[in-house]
Formats: structure tokens, sequence, C-alpha cells
């Protein structure tokens, strides 16, 4: 089965649609979401660094970090974990520093396949369709695209 990344932003909707496949069991998919030193290892563009303030995988818990990419420039992100089953399914809140109050809902769910695979199905929920086309033009697709290849490399290790 395919492991790229297939992203799906349907006219008309203020939602992206994506799924991603990984050689490797549920559990180890899940746990690279769950431990923040795993996290920052894989989560967004390659040659870019990520310093994690908050990290609470459970439900009700947060997460804020920053990411810096080459030239010194920072991206920062925050949520809150409303629903966290482990090796199952989570649902989050994801906010841009900068595009404050433009709050998108997430699930991630996480699904075994035969030959102890997982596939990764997520779905965001955006205010708008303008904030969601806005995160689309940012270059969303590249950082996740190179965040899900080193995820697939660091739980292959």
């Amino acid at each position: 089965m395919s492991k790229e990344l297939t992203i799906e932003a349907p006219d008309g909707v203020p939602f992206i649609d994506f799924t991603r496949e990984f050689d490797a069991p549920v559990e180890r998919v899940f746990q690279a979401h769950a431990d923040p030193e795993l996290v920052k290892q894989w989560n967004g563009p390659q040659g870019y660094e990520m310093d994690i303030a908050e990290h609470d995988f459970t439900t009700g818990g947060r997460y804020r970090y920053v990411h810096r990419d080459t030239q010194g420039n920072e991206y920062g992100f925050r949520g809150v974990f409303h629903t966290v089953r482990e090796n199952e399914f989570v649902i989050q809140t994801f906010e841009y520093a900068g595009a404050p109050d433009e709050v998108s809902i997430e699930t991630l769910t996480f699904e075994s396949l035969p030959d102890g695979r997982t596939r990764l199905k997520g779905h965001a929920t955006y205010p708008s369709i303008e904030d969601r086309d806005a995160i689309v033009s940012s270059g969303m697709e590249h950082g996740m695209r190179d965040g899900y290849d080193k995820l697939e490399a660091l739980i292959a290790a």
C-alpha cells in the first residue's frame, strides 16, 4: 500500500482530510505522537528545529511548541487535547500563533492494518473556508509530508 500522504481540501467546505500509512503497528505510531521527545524528532519540515514548551497528550491536556527554520524565523502552535484514546483516536484543537483566533478542531484516527501496518486519518475543520484556504496555501502540505516521512523513518528504526 502507498505511504504517500493524501490531502483533500474540497471546494465549498471548511475542512481538510488527510491519510498516511506507515510500516509500523498502531502502538508505535501512537507513541510517536504521545512522547514529546519523539514528537520533536518528526514534527515539522526538514531542517526545522522544534522546542516543546508543553505536551500533555492526555484527555484535557495541552500542547505548545515552536518550529524554528534555518533563518531563525519562529512559528508557534498551541492547542488542547480534548479526547485521547490510546492507540485509537484523538480530538484536539490547533492554533497557529501567526493567525490567532483561527482555531481548527482536528481528529486523528489510528487504524490497524494487516502485516503490522497503520493507517493514520485526520480531519481538520476550520472556522471558515477562507481560514482553511489560508492554511492550505501556507505550505502545510510540504510540512506534513516532511514530518510524516521523518515519522516513518523514526518508527522504522
